[in-house]
């Protein structure tokens, strides 16, 4: 099976702001001002084989040593937890209030 990375610019379904692509050579699958997703991706991130598309909220921080910041997402309607990198221009006021919130 070969699966593409899909980075591309997009429009958040949470507040309509609108994304550009992640510059750094990772796929942006969230907005950068409210940090919520669309649950678009089953495997990996850019995959877009979810066939869910519910509205994602963002429930936690982690860090990894290779990766950086990352955001954890819920699915609102079938509960699936994503992970997905941070970008340096995402509100990283906001991720630090998140991340006070245990998991």
């Amino acid at each position: 099976m070969n699966f593409t990375v899909i980075n591309e610019a997009f429009q958040c379904g949470n507040c309509n702001q609108k994304n550009p692509p992640d510059g750094s050579g990772s796929c942006r699958n969230h907005c950068r001002k409210w940090l919520h997703s669309k649950h678009l991706d089953s495997a990996f991130p850019g995959d877009r084989a979810s066939k869910c598309h519910s509205l994602m909220t963002p429930i936690g921080i982690d860090h990894s040593g290779k990766k950086g910041w990352i955001l954890i997402h819920e699915c609102k309607k079938c509960h699936k937890k994503i992970r997905n990198k941070m970008a340096e221009d995402d509100n990283m006021e906001l991720a630090s209030e998140i991340s006070r919130n245990p998991i």
